[in-house]
C-alpha cells in the first residue's frame, strides 16, 4: 500500500496559508488501526506514516517562516518566548482550570485507555461498563503546581470528556457533565496545599445530559449550564431554580444538519446582568431570570460558523469605565471554519482552509453591528486568552479542516497578539512560533505571573503516539509574552499592598501600593482577571476589568526624597460596584505600567 503526501509546488503571495494536500490511502489508514497479519508490513507502514508526519511538521514550520516574511499588515515584533516546562505530565490537557492557590487542575477522559501516570497508592478505577478499561490504575486528571513545576495524579471516577465548569465564589472548582457515565455528574475540587484534596463526585447533579455545553458563573454565585449535544435548553447548578431545565429554542435554530456548529456556545455575562450567547454565526441577549430573549444580533457577515466543530474562539474584551451609568461591552470572535468543512473533512477527507477573520461587536449599542477584521492567518481550534494588560493572545490550532477526531490539518505555530485599543488594520502582531503542533483538544490559560500555560492536543479516539500525523501530546509549555522580557524589567511594577489572598468588597476605594525600578508615566492601570475554565478553544468565565483610577501619587521616605532613590507609588482605584459587573470570587489583580503588567496577586471579591 502506498501513502503519498503531496506538498504544493508553489505558494501564492496573496495566500501564504495554502493547505498541504494530503492523499492518504484509506485502506492503509484502516490497516494501521487494526491488527495486521504481517507485522513487518505494519512496521513499514507505521514508519512511512511517521516520516510523513515529520515532513508535514517541517513543511508547516517552513510555511510559518514564509508567512512571517510575506504578511504585510502585521507588526513584526516577533516577541515572546517558549519554554518547555514538562515533557510528560501523564495526560493530555483537554481541560484546564487555574485555582487560587496557583495550582492548575487538568483532565482528559476516563475511557481513553491507560494514561502515562499511575494513580497513587496502587489505587485503580473499576468500571464494568467502560468500553476500553474495565479496570484502570492510571490517572486521567492531574494537579500542576506552578511554583514547583510538578504534577500529582488525581482520581476522577466518571467520564469527564468534553465537559464544562467554573470556580465558585469560595474558590472551589465545580465541573459538570461529560459522556456516558459522566453525563449527569457534577464534580467538585477544593484547593489545598497539603496534596490531600481530590475530586468529589455528585451523582445526578444535573437534570439533563451535558456534553459539549458551556458554563458561566452568575452574580449570585450559582452556575448556569447551557446547551450540549442534543440539549436545546439550560439549567442551573446547584438545582435551586424551579423549573430547573428551561428551553432555549435559539440553540435548535443554530444547529446545522449533519454538523451542529452550535456546541460549546460562547457565553458572557453582560454589564446589565443578562447573558450574551453566541452559537454558530449569531447571538442573542438572554434574560435568564425571565427566560426572555431581549435582543437578537445579526449574523456575522459571510454567515460561516464559528462554533464547534467549526471551532473558532471568543472573548469579552476588557470592561472599562465601570462607574458609568451604561458600561460598554464588546465581544470579539475569531477564526472558525467555512460551513460544510466538518462534512468535507469527515466524509471526503477534504480539508478546507479555515477562516481568517475576526468579528467584533458592541453588544449594548442600540443597533449593534459586527465589524469584520482580517487576521494574519487562518485559524481553527485556536485559543483566545486575555492578558493582564488587556491584549488578547491567539494561540494553538490549525489552518485547515475542522475540530473532531483526525479532521484538523496545517498546525498554526505562530501566536498572534490582538491589541484592541489600536486602530483598525494595526491591531495584530505576530509573535515567535512554537515547534509543537497544538491541534484538537489543546488548551491555554493565563497564570498569575503573566505567562500563558499551553498544553494538550489529542485528535485521536485514544492515546496515540506513533503512526499518526499529530501524536497525542503530553507536554506542558509556557509562552512568555514580550512584556516579560528582561528589557522591560525596570518598568515592571511590584505590588506591595494589598497582600495576596486579601478580601475586597464591592464599590470600595482601594489603595494599591507598588514599586517600580524605572519610570512611571502615562495612566497606570489596575486590572482584575477572573480565571477561566478552558476547553475546546473556549475560556469560560474569562473576564478582565479595568478599575476606575481615582488618583496616582508617588510616595517617598525622607531618605528617598534626599537621594532620589524612592520609586514607591500608590494608586487609588474603585472596585466594581456590583456582582453584575464582576461576579463574586477570586480574581488576579495586576498593576500595569506602560503596558507592562506586574505579577498578579489574588484578591477575593465579595
Amino acid at each position: 500500500m502506498m501513502l503519498l503526501v503531496r506538498l504544493p509546488y508553489r505558494i501564492a503571495l496573496n495566500d501564504v496559508s495554502t493547505p498541504v494536500d494530503y492523499y492518504i490511502n484509506e485502506v492503509a489508514t484502516n490497516h494501521l488501526n487494526h491488527n495486521t497479519r504481517n507485522n513487518k508490513t505494519h512496521k513499514d507502514q507505521t514508519r512511512t506514516y511517521e516520516m510523513a508526519a515529520r515532513a508535514t511538521t517541517f513543511y508547516n514550520l517552513l510555511l510559518t517562516s514564509l508567512q512571517l516574511l510575506l504578511t504585510c499588515h502585521v507588526t513584526f515584533a516577533a516577541g515572546g518566548k517558549w519554554d518547555l516546562l514538562l515533557s510528560n505530565v501523564g495526560i493530555s490537557a483537554m481541560h484546564m482550570q487555574l485555582l487560587s492557590n496557583d495550582r492548575v487542575v487538568m483532565f482528559d477522559r476516563t475511557n481513553f485507555g491507560p494514561s502515562n501516570i499511575s494513580l497513587p497508592n496502587g489505587n485503580c478505577r473499576r468500571n464494568p461498563q467502560d468500553p476500553v478499561s474495565k479496570m484502570d490504575c492510571t490517572a486521567h486528571s492531574i494537579e500542576y503546581d506552578v511554583a514547583s513545576n510538578k504534577v500529582r495524579p488525581l482520581t476522577v471516577q466518571s467520564n469527564t470528556w468534553c465537559s464544562s465548569g467554573s470556580v465558585r465564589p469560595d474558590g472551589v472548582l465545580v465541573q459538570t457533565g461529560g459522556d456516558r457515565d459522566g453525563e449527569l455528574k457534577a464534580r467538585t475540587f477544593s484547593p489545598c496545599d497539603d496534596n490531600q484534596c481530590d475530586w468529589v463526585e455528585i451523582n445526578n447533579g444535573l437534570a439533563k445530559r451535558r456534553w459539549y455545553s458551556s458554563n458561566h458563573i452568575l452574580p449570585d454565585g450559582k452556575q448556569i449550564v447551557i446547551g450540549g449535544r442534543g440539549q436545546f435548553n439550560y439549567e442551573f447548578f446547584p438545582k435551586t431554580t424551579s423549573p430547573n431545565v428551561i428551553a432555549l429554542p435559539f440553540l435548535a435554530e443554530t444547529s446545522d444538519k449533519g454538523e451542529e456548529n452550535n456546541l460549546y456556545p460562547y457565553v458572557f455575562l453582560n454589564t446589565d446582568g443578562r447573558l450574551f450567547i453566541f452559537a454558530n454565526n449569531r447571538a442573542i441577549l438572554l434574560d435568564y431570570v425571565k427566560n426572555t430573549v431581549v435582543k437578537t444580533y445579526p449574523a456575522i457577515p459571510g454567515g460561516d460558523p464559528r462554533s464547534y466543530p467549526s471551532t473558532g474562539s471568543a472573548v469579552l474584551l476588557p470592561l472599562k469605565n465601570l462607574e458609568a451609568d451604561k458600561i460598554d461591552a464588546e465581544v470579539l470572535v475569531c477564526g472558525g471554519a467555512p460551513k460544510g468543512s466538518f462534512i468535507l473533512a469527515s466524509r471526503k477527507r477534504t480539508f478546507v482552509k479555515a477562516l481568517d477573520t475576526c468579528a467584533r461587536i458592541k453588544i449594548n449599542d442600540e443597533n449593534p453591528q459586527w465589524m469584520v477584521e482580517k487576521m494574519p492567518r487562518a485559524r481553527v481550534m485556536g485559543d483566545m486568552t486575555l492578558l493582564p494588560n488587556g491584549d488578547v493572545l491567539l494561540i494553538n490550532g490549525g489552518s485547515a479542516g475542522s475540530a473532531a477526531w483526525e479532521l484538523g490539518r496545517e498546525p498554526v505555530f505562530v501566536p498572534d497578539m490582538y491589541h484592541p485599543e489600536n486602530p483598525v488594520n494595526s491591531r495584530f502582531e505576530s509573535l515567535n512560533p512554537n515547534t509543537i503542533p497544538r491541534m484538537y483538544h489543546s488548551t491555554a490559560i493565563i497564570l498569575r505571573d503573566g505567562r500563558v500555560l499551553v498544553g494538550g492536543s489529542n485528535p485521536h479516539a485514544f492515546y496515540n503516539f506513533t503512526g499518526v500525523l499529530f501524536p497525542t501530546e503530553l507536554s506542558l509549555e509556557a509562552f512568555s509574552p514580550a512584556y516579560l522580557e528582561p528589557e522591560f524589567a525596570k518598568l515592571r511594577p511590584k505590588i506591595t499592598s494589598p497582600k495576596s489572598q486579601s478580601t475586597i468588597t464591592y464599590g470600595m476605594n482601594l489603595k494599591v501600593e507598588f514599586e517600580v525600578a524605572g519610570e512611571v508615566k502615562g495612566p497606570v492601570k489596575v486590572t482584575m482577571v477572573f480565571p477561566s475554565f478552558t476547553s475546546h478553544s473556549f475560556s469560560m468565565n474569562q473576564r478582565l476589568l479595568v478599575l476606575d483610577n481615582v488618583s496616582v501619587k508617588r510616595t517617598s521616605s525622607v531618605f528617598g526624597v534626599l537621594f532620589g532613590t524612592s520609586r514607591n507609588f500608590e494608586v487609588q482605584v474603585r472596585t466594581p460596584r456590583s456582582a453584575i459587573i464582576a461576579p463574586p470570587g477570586y480574581y488576579m489583580m495586576f498593576v500595569v505600567n506602560q503596558n507592562i503588567p506586574s505579577e498578579g496577586i489574588w484578591v477575593r471579591l465579595q
